[in-house]
């Protein structure tokens, strides 16, 4: 249910309409073992998403045990000021807010990498374009009239749109930078990596130790059918 009300927002912030047919995904280096890579996803996403979106499943406290990071360290460098080590990642926009802006409370982002995936959210957070005709004078390539501004506009700069014509139907090439932003292009793709790996650690933080855990699993499940083999035959050996 918390799955389902979590994209149904999302869908009614961005205009209700799916993502583009056709669009070939760019594909994201997730590394959930790599510590420095979610710490700079967790700043990036205090800095550049917490102002409209909250994580509200996960605290500051949970995440600096994850990713190894003192205590001290997680408030004074990551967390906005003033947050308790025990606060969730809850916005400061409030609803009314909100509503007067968007139309709509902006989701929570807890399970957003889970429901959309890690390629999903990359390409989307790198597919912002110029359109003057939307209400933020900027569209996306991944989501098509998408309801909320470009939050990486500075260290990204303007891209705008080529067109071809397939069959008679215009559609859009590909992105082109026109205007540079205040990061180059390779340094802006890692930023949006680590974002995207921290939306995925926090999506489940314990995946790492999950698929640890799945080959002891997987070698007791094993091992219990050797042994159920070996008695069945042990108690149908007589039955004859």
């Amino acid at each position: 249910m918390k799955n389902f009300i979590t994209l149904f927002l999302f869908l009614a912030l961005s205009g209700g309409v799916q993502a583009s047919q056709g669009v070939e995904l760019q594909e994201a280096d997730i590394d959930l073992s790599d510590n420095a890579s979610l710490q700079r996803g967790a700043k990036h996403f205090v800095t550049y998403c917490l102002g409209c979106h909250s994580i509200k499943h996960i605290r500051y406290l949970r995440i600096a045990q994850d990713i190894n990071v003192d205590q001290k360290k997680m408030l004074n460098d990551i967390a906005p000021e003033g947050a308790s080590i025990y606060d969730q990642l809850h916005s400061a926009m409030n609803a009314h807010d909100a509503e007067k802006w968007f139309g709509t409370q902006p989701p929570d982002l807890s399970l957003i990498a889970r429901s959309r995936g890690a390629d999903w959210l990359y390409s989307y957070l790198k597919g912002f374009y110029t359109d003057k005709t939307r209400p933020y004078g900027v569209n996306n390539l991944v989501f098509e009239d998408v309801g909320m501004p470009n939050p990486l506009w500075q260290l990204q700069g303007q891209q705008k749109p080529t067109y071809k014509t397939v069959d008679g139907q215009k559609s859009i090439d590909k992105l082109v930078l026109e205007e540079h932003g205040t990061i180059s292009e390779k340094e802006f793709d890692r930023v949006v990596n680590d974002l995207v790996n921290f939306l995925v650690y926090v999506g489940e933080p314990m995946q790492l130790e999950r698929k640890s855990m799945g080959k002891y699993v997987i070698f007791f499940i094993l091992m219990l059918l050797v042994l159920s083999y070996l008695l069945k035959k042990e108690y149908w050996k007589d039955v004859h």
